[in-house]
């Protein structure tokens, strides 16, 4: 959907605290389905704890109406004052998404063997779909580590890291690069039925 002028998103607050906050989001008007015609209900939990950042994102479909589930979070992390070139990068094990000239998944994939290597002069603007449920990808530089796991329901990542940038993505997503007009792997959500995805950040230093 990138590229596409969204409309004004009218989120509610439901709960807020120091630790924890709840938004709503109910996609119904309009406006909204012009863009993306599927009623539904979208909350976002949020729960800070030290080191840690956890995000929890509940669809629930509206009652007439199937929902294609195509969502995902684009994180970007650095580390400051250490070259990107010696940051070590660790992905887990995966099937890497062959693209075509037009750079969309072709349906086809290939092993990515769990890695764990210096960035160097390394770059990645890459498409994978999980080889398990639950994944660990994370930097490592100056004593600080960021982790990005994925806890439930992102069964896709997209990893960004351009060589001449200070940079690293690492995306959670819950379908693949154009899965809305390919229908390659897309989850479509039931009536009245719920999905949930959830994924934290956290921040190590040793």
């Amino acid at each position: 959907m990138h590229g596409v002028p969204w409309p004004k998103l009218r989120w509610e607050v439901v709960s807020a605290s120091e630790e924890k906050m709840s938004a709503r989001l109910a996609w119904s008007s309009k406006e909204l389905l012009e863009v993306f015609p599927f009623p539904h209900q979208a909350q976002l939990n949020t729960q800070i704890a030290p080191g840690a950042l956890t995000f929890e994102t509940l669809v629930v479909a509206g009652s007439d109406s199937l929902v294609p589930i195509t969502f995902g979070f684009h994180p970007y992390f650095g580390i400051p004052g250490i070259p990107r070139k010696e940051w070590t990068l660790r992905l887990p094990s995966m099937q890497r998404l062959r693209l075509d000239a037009q750079g969309i998944p072709s349906g086809e994939a290939r092993p990515f063997p769990a890695a764990e290597t210096l960035l160097g002069s390394t770059s990645y603007d890459d498409g994978f779909a999980l080889d398990q449920d639950r994944a660990v990808f994370a930097i490592t530089g100056g004593g600080y580590t960021i982790r990005v796991e994925f806890l439930e329901g992102f069964r896709f990542a997209q990893v960004f890291a351009p060589v001449a940038q200070e940079l690293v993505a690492l995306e959670p997503m819950t379908a693949s690069t154009s899965a809305l007009t390919s229908g390659q792997n897309l989850v479509l959500l039931q009536p009245g039925k719920q999905y949930r995805a959830a994924f934290r950040v956290a921040v190590d230093k040793s």
